[in-house]
């Protein structure tokens, strides 16, 4: 089956942005399955995984002595995970609280029947009622709500846009409301603060925003790319208030992203990865997952190594065996 792209947009840019997103979104999943399945597995009633049964040694490894080893660093990923989750909590509590305190001392209203926003909202779709006009509201239009997204505007947005260009914006929220992206986005926030020791997860959460943004635009300019396009630049310059922010209007470089793809030209597609943000979340990968098997074996270890020396470190390598003898016999044993 043939694609049909919109005419503003070429196909090889379309092609290139779905796989990104395939790519973000695995690369989230990948994360957190290798960030957690080795540090809670072997917790459950039901053991979910047994790495190595039976076995003693892997190569010329003691299993027992690396599990020794690697024990205070499992035991540290629990204390860190618990950190994460209370971090998290609060992060999201404060993003809540900040947008209420704001919103607490603005008066808010909805649309007045047959106003120019009221207007808008029906020619984009929206069902006028979960709009709000918010006078002296520092950022131009968001959307917020978990499981009723409310589109909250302010309240000169009227005076400052065309008619189209109103219903442009209307249209992109509607399509953040339509698509749950707030509670979407506010779950990829509270895990990539549970993951803290892992800032790519952070970073790619922040690229999937960007993609929210870049999605919405394809819903409400599809029609007219040069009309909502016009209506960005126009609310670009506000000046807005830091705890109320918002993805599209904070960041330049996704920003003049925007702008020049609703003018059809062929955009990059930056990233917040980076080298350095990469090599730490394999590092934290590999500890843990080093970490989770060898905790494995440390509870239980087999009998011939249980070492009587204190130091791990000297029976870690049972060097000089073959494999089979390493099977029956560790030359570093009590």
């Amino acid at each position: 089956m043939k694609v049909r792209y919109r005419g503003h947009i070429s196909g090889n840019l379309r092609v290139r942005e779905t796989s990104r997103r395939r790519i973000l979104l695995a690369s989230v999943i990948t994360l957190l399955i290798f960030g957690t399945i080795p540090t809670l597995a072997h917790h459950l009633p039901i053991r979910v995984a047994e790495p190595l049964p039976g076995a003693q040694h892997l190569w010329g490894f003691c299993l027992a002595a690396l599990g020794e080893i690697l024990d205070p660093v499992h035991h540290l990923f629990h204390v860190a995970l618990a950190v994460g989750l209370a971090y998290a909590v609060w992060d999201r509590f404060t993003a809540v609280r900040n947008v209420r305190s704001v919103l607490a001392d603005l008066d808010s209203e909805v649309p007045l029947h047959d106003d120019r926003i009221w207007n808008a909202s029906v020619a984009a779709g929206i069902d006028p009622s979960h709009v709000r006009v918010v006078v002296g509201l520092p950022t131009p239009a968001f959307t917020i709500g978990a499981f009723s997204p409310r589109i909250y505007l302010a309240s000169d947005l009227g005076d400052r846009l065309s008619a189209e260009e109103l219903r442009m914006v209307l249209s992109h929220e509607g399509s953040h409301a339509r698509r749950r992206d707030p509670m979407r986005l506010s779950v990829y926030r509270f895990l990539s603060c549970t993951f803290f020791w892992m800032p790519a997860l952070r970073r790619l959460s922040d690229d999937i925003a960007d993609e929210a943004e870049i999605e919405a635009d394809d819903a409400a300019g599809s029609q007219a790319p040069l009309m909502l396009a016009s209506a960005i630049l126009r609310l670009a310059d506000c000046d807005a208030s830091p705890r109320m922010a918002t993805v599209g209007f904070q960041h330049r470089n996704l920003l003049e992203r925007r702008i020049r793809r609703l003018a059809g030209e062929e955009t990059a597609l930056p990233s917040r990865l980076t080298r350095l943000s990469i090599a730490s979340a394999c590092l934290s990968v590999a500890l843990v997952v080093a970490s989770g098997l060898a905790a494995e074996q440390a509870p239980g270890g087999p009998s011939h190594c249980r070492h009587t020396h204190n130091f791990p470190f000297a029976h870690l390598l049972c060097v000089g065996a073959s494999w089979h003898q390493m099977e029956t016999h560790c030359h570093h044993g009590g």
